[in-house]
């Protein structure tokens, strides 16, 4: 071995791993050179068979490209195989050596040629082997060169890879094996397509999406009530259809029939029999009944009597209704005094249960709130039944909860005396001359004090007089049992009601007998009940201070009188109440008998305000006004806009079709009407700058319809723009949250009137319904910041600072005693704002589901779900 040999061979040793990867670099890369064309083929022929292009042509055609394919193949494997040469080591060596500076793999190998026997020379020469030496330790895996540009100038190799990829997106490997299935004459049938066809259609109720049969593996799983609709492209009798999941009788129809339907009622199979047939299993899941559930511990009942009873509800599909049924329980009855007659026929109270207005029904909670306090049922024991149904009319039941039925309770003795004959009155028509003997004996010494005034009094001698004419002459009806009823409750209401000071006694007396049991040591329950009275006679007595001011309506006085009143906010009452029964719940009855008594002293001292009159709102009011009256405008403004929507793609509907909608010529909130009037929100002053009248008729005449609109929509912006230059200068992040909403809203109105222009309704409404919500927002925004505002100013309290509010007046509780146009939009109650909410709801639902309509109108209606 050489010198230079064997200086070469511990250095290829270390570089054993990288010369390795080179090597294994030159067989792909020769392999990719030689064989290219043959794997091009190749793939673009099995992209061809997964798309199931050869069942497209006729079979010549598929067996001439095919011999064609196979033949190319051969010849480019063949010429493939003659450029292929295996590379060896030595041209690993050469590759690697070759991307390194100087050769050094080749110097090492080098023999000295001149100058042996000269030392310096000689140590030249191994100085030079050492730095070949080190440069050879930094040899690194040399990369193939596997580009066929210049081999595949036209990128025939992508082409092919690209048809693969898209065979395997949207083909199918199995697809491939029909090609054994071609043979002579099989053409046209393999060019016809599919020689059948089924769908699967669920419930509409359930939302589920429509199966294709064709795709469906050998199990199916359906709800019960699918619609099975199979066609067969073929004739007769070729197919045929077999199946026993409808359990029909009557009106089969012919196996072979060309176009058959059922309903699917049971599990079964379903087969088509024939060339190319299939056969699944099929599992109808049944519709399960409905449930809903009340907890009889969840019932709450307000000082004026109003129950708020809540309930779950769940069905696997969605809950479309319900109703609550209280039904007298006669067995449980106290059958004494006037309840011992045989009481008169009644019906039971059936009430609706409210559904949710937002968000799924399959599963939800709710409250059913509703005053019964006038049923003739009132206080009586009763049996409340909850039902529930779903789309496909099925029932569920909750168990019967046994209660009294809840009512309000009257506290003053006479008021209490009145309303149980009342009771017995409706009890039954023949208590009627009993009740006129107790009502005579009630009222035969007015001189004793026993009635507050005299027109109580009077009041109630009228009704004594006329039921007693009623009894001995004409006989009791049920209209005018009705109407002596609805007297004796307004003359109870009056003699409860009474004064302040009246309402003052009976929070005393409640106190004092709260303050009696403890001291007697009663048990838990009866504590409980008299705890219950002094929380209802404190409610019945702030109604009675708050309706006292309001009457009153003097600022001065209540200033006068601040120094020695103080203000209560709804949680400073309710701890204080929670923390006397949590003593009286420990035993520690003499700490919970002073904080009564500091309980009635604050109470006594309580301060009630409420807001400044019309002529006296501040700015932060009237900006709040101005801004509810925007939103109404913009209300009425979006409620047209949609009807014209409606009108120009369904110009025959019936005006029945859009009952309830007052964008016309509606109340409250309305828009334009038909004959060009622009309609005014409640409680909006003409001239208020949204847009009068005759700037509408001008719109009308000069662009149409939609130029009017967009006139008017103009206008309400400008009149937005004049209030947010007259906002009071309030800071805080509320403030500064208040006018980017504002401006939010602006945005919004200015694409709304683009729109409009531009005669794009759907778009318009959108933007009107961006505007709303950007106005909502910044109406509660505003309110927040003059609160913070109020709360800053010396000398208010919490009480005070809130009767500043949006619309001013409050109870001393800080309960808003009118609504809140910014959350509430023009309604005051809150049933009718889940009554009219859950209609548009339903109606939304409804001609969603109408495929006849426009698509541009069915495509705002989804919009409009998906929303809310």
């Amino acid at each position: 071995m050489s010198q230079g040999q064997t200086r070469l061979t511990p250095v290829l040793k270390r570089l054993r791993r990288p010369l390795s990867l080179t090597w294994a670099g030159l067989i792909a890369e020769r392999v990719v050179h030689s064989f290219w064309p043959l794997w091009s083929i190749v793939i673009a022929v099995a992209a061809a068979l997964m798309l199931g292009l050869h069942e497209l042509a006729q079979v010549e055609a598929v067996w001439i490209i095919g011999t064609l394919a196979a033949m190319g193949a051969l010849y480019f494997a063949f010429k493939g195989a003659m450029r292929f040469r295996w590379p060896n080591r030595q041209e690993a060596i050469d590759r690697m050596d070759a991307a390194l500076p100087g050769h050094p793999l080749a110097a090492l190998s080098d023999q000295q040629a001149i100058g042996e026997g000269d030392a310096g020379s000689e140590q030249l020469w191994r100085a030079h082997l050492r730095r070949m030496e080190d440069r050879a330790a930094t040899a690194k895996a040399v990369e193939p060169d596997l580009k066929l540009s210049r081999r595949d100038p036209f990128g025939l190799r992508y082409v092919a890879l690209l048809g693969l990829v898209v065979a395997m997106l949207f083909g199918s490997v199995w697809r491939a094996g029909t090609v054994t299935q071609l043979g002579v004459g099989a053409a046209p049938q393999v060019a016809s397509g599919p020689t059948w066809e089924g769908w699967i259609e669920p419930p509409a109720y359930t939302n589920l999406p429509s199966l294709y049969l064709n795709d469906q593996e050998d199990s199916i799983r359906v709800p019960q009530g699918s619609r099975v609709t199979i066609r067969l492209y073929t004739d007769v009798g070729d197919l045929s259809v077999a199946e026993t999941v409808s359990g029909r009788t009557e009106d089969l129809g012919a196996a072979t029939d060309t176009e058959q339907e059922f309903v699917i009622n049971s599990d079964g199979a379903l087969r088509i029999d024939g060339p190319g047939g299939k056969e699944w299993t099929v599992t109808a899941i049944p519709d399960a009944p409905p449930n809903v559930a009340a907890n009889p511990g969840d019932l709450e009942v307000t000082f004026d009597g109003q129950m708020s009873q809540a309930f779950e509800a769940s069905d696997d599909y969605g809950v479309e209704g319900g109703k609550a049924t209280f039904t007298l329980d006669l067995a449980a009855v106290d059958r004494r005094h006037g309840l011992t007659a045989e009481p008169d026929p009644r019906e039971p109270i059936v009430l609706d249960l409210p559904m949710p207005i937002t968000g799924g029904r399959d599963e939800f909670s709710e409250a059913l709130i509703e005053n019964l306090s006038e049923h003739p049922w009132a206080h009586l024991p009763v049996t409340l039944t909850l039902e529930v149904s779903d789309a496909a009319d099925q029932t569920g039941a909750s168990e019967a909860v046994l209660m009294d039925l809840p009512a309000r309770r009257f506290f003053d003795p006479l008021a209490a005396s009145v309303i149980e004959q009342r009771r017995d009155l409706l009890w039954a028509k023949s208590n009627a001359k009993r009740v006129v003997q107790m009502l005579r004996a009630v009222s035969h010494a007015p001189e004793d004090g026993l009635f507050r005034s005299d027109t109580a009094y009077l009041r109630m001698r009228v009704i004594l007089r006329r039921l007693d004419t009623l009894v001995r002459h004409d006989g009791l009806t049920d209209e005018t049992q009705a109407e002596i009823a609805e007297a004796l409750w307004d003359l109870a209401i009056v003699l409860e009601d009474g004064d302040i000071g009246d309402a003052l006694e009976r929070m005393r007396a409640a106190q004092e007998r709260l303050s009696e049991a403890m001291r007697n040591g009663a048990s838990e329950e009866e504590i409980a009940r008299l705890m219950q009275e002094l929380r209802d006679a404190t409610q019945d007595y702030l109604r009675q201070r708050t309706q006292q001011a309001q009457r009153e309506g003097e600022q001065g006085g209540q200033q006068q009188q601040a120094e020695n009143m103080q203000t209560l906010d709804q949680q400073d009452l309710q701890e204080m109440m929670d923390r006397i029964q949590e003593l009286m719940e420990q035993g520690r009855f003499a700490e919970a008998q002073q904080a009564l008594e500091e309980f009635q002293q604050m109470m006594e001292n309580l301060q009630v305000t409420q807001g400044q009159g019309q002529n006296g709102d501040s700015p932060g009011q009237q900006a709040m006004e101005g801004l509810a009256d925007t939103l109404r405008n913009q209300q009425g403004l979006t409620d047209e806009a949609f009807r014209d929507l409606q009108e120009q793609f369904n110009p025959g509907a019936q005006a029945g079709e859009s009952e309830g909608n007052e964008g016309r010529n509606g109340g409250q909130g309305q828009g334009q009407s038909h004959e060009g009037t622009q309609g005014q929100g409640e409680g909006q002053e003409p001239g208020s700058g949204q847009g009068g009248d005759s700037q509408t008729a001008e719109g009308q005449q000069g662009g149409g319809l939609a130029e009017s609109l967009a006139d008017r929509q103009r206008a309400l912006r400008q009149e937005l723009q004049r209030q947010q230059d007259g906002l009071p200068n309030l800071g805080g992040e509320a403030g500064d949250a208040a006018r980017d909403s504002l401006d939010r809203a602006g945005r919004a109105m200015d694409g709304a009137e683009d729109a409009l222009r531009g005669d794009d309704l759907a778009e318009a409404i959108d933007r009107q319904a961006e505007a709303m919500e950007a106005l909502r927002d910044g109406m509660r925004n505003l309110g927040e910041a003059m609160a913070e505002n109020n709360e800053g100013q010396p000398g208010q309290g919490q009480a005070q600072s809130e009767s500043l509010g949006q619309f001013g007046e409050r109870d001393p509780l800080g309960r808003s005693q009118r609504g809140l146009a910014g959350d509430q939009g023009e309604f005051t109650a809150r049933d009718d704002i889940y009554r009219r909410a859950g209609e548009l709801l339903d109606e939304i639902r409804r001609r969603s589901g109408e495929t006849g309509r426009p698509e541009i109108e069915l495509d705002y209606l989804r919009r409009l779900l998906d929303r809310f």
